[in-house]
This record gives C-alpha cells, structure tokens and sequence, in this order.
C-alpha cells in the first residue's frame, strides 16, 4: 500500500506556470513527464514579474501557483540578451515591443550595422511544492547570434538568433535539437532528475 500513497493525486500533479497550452506541453516533454499529471495554470491568472533576475522572476510564479492551487509548481522566465546591447532586452524581451515583428524590428534598428552580434538565450526554471515554496532550481544558456534580418519561422525573437552548433535558427530547429541546445531544455534537464524523485516518480 505504501506504493500508491507515495504517488497519489496531490504528489502527481505539476501545475506548468503558463497559460500558454504550447509552452506547457513542450516543458512536460522536455522533463519526459510521462508518469505525471501536467496542468497548466488557473485561467485569467496573471503573476507580476517583478524580479531583478529570471531566477527571481521564476520563483515568483512558481510559488504563486503552487499556494493558488495546493499542487506542485513549475515555473520558467526566459529572455534574449544581445552583447552590444549591454544584455538588453534581458528580463524586458517579451515587453520590448508591443508583438513578435514590432520586438524584432526595434532590436535590429537599435543593433544597427556592427559586426559584433553575440547574444544568447537565458532560460530559469524554478519547481515550488504545494505549500508555495521554492525547492529547485536550475539555469540554462544557448550562446549564438543576431542575424540580420529573419530567417525561418517561430515566434519571439527565435528567427533571428543563429545557433551556430545548429547551423540554423532557433526557430528553424527541430524539438529535439532545443531540447539539446536550447536554454530551456538545458534548464529542464537539469531540474527533471530532481523533481521526479521529489514527486516520487520513477
């Protein structure tokens, strides 16, 4: 019997900070959830974030979900930070612009012509128990560059951010190659060993 109350409802459950239905099934397959429940958050749910770092920003949402709704939590905050820029947009990347193209077009106006184009993409992620507090943590970095104008499809800032290990776009790459390569995925892999054995997965 001690099986089962080991991996009950309350224990099997991992509430995805997102109301974004794409970015929650791409955590769930990137942590392999295969032997959990993955939800994502309440509705109409908005969490200011109002941290000085990803990490920061990601607890904030991690806890608030997991004390909202009594389960375990994940949480990510991600963001583009372009050398020349002094790390701009960095935490202000999804603010930047009021849409994806507006986003782009202000970062390559603001770019301009240098030769120095190195960026790379910052991904956190940070897993919070029922109670509201943050037990994991983990980081993640994809080193690569800014083109010059889009090349391929995806959305934010992913047509233009150049993967040299890929020879291709961030948004160009296939699941399993952000998953390799990508800040989110490295961050995953490195937080899924330990919240299985938390919520007692095998």
């Amino acid at each position: 019997m001690a099986g089962p109350a080991l991996t009950g409802l309350p224990r099997s459950v991992l509430v995805i900070a997102s109301g974004n239905p794409y970015k929650v099934a791409e955590i769930a397959a990137m942590l392999d959830a295969v032997d959990l429940e993955v939800r994502r958050q309440p509705d109409a749910l908005e969490i200011e974030e109002t941290g000085s770092t990803y990490l920061a920003n990601a607890r904030l949402k991690a806890e608030a979900v997991a004390s909202l709704t009594g389960h375990w939590a994940l949480a990510d905050d991600s963001g583009l930070e372009v050398d020349a820029l002094g790390g701009a947009p960095g935490l202000y990347s999804a603010r930047y612009a009021p849409t994806d193209p507006e986003r782009i077009d202000r970062l390559l106006q603001e770019l301009g012509p240098t030769p120095y184009r190195s960026a790379s993409f910052n991904s956190a992620m940070a897993l919070a128990d029922p109670s509201g507090t943050t037990v994991l943590e983990a980081e993640g970095l994809c080193r690569g560059e800014i083109l010059s104008a889009k090349l391929g499809p995806g959305g934010g800032y992913d047509p233009i951010f150049w993967v040299r290990e890929a020879a291709m776009t961030y948004g160009q790459m296939p699941a399993h190659l952000k998953d390799k390569l990508g800040s989110r995925g490295k961050a995953a892999r490195l937080i899924a060993p330990g919240l299985k054995r938390l919520l007692g997965l095998r």
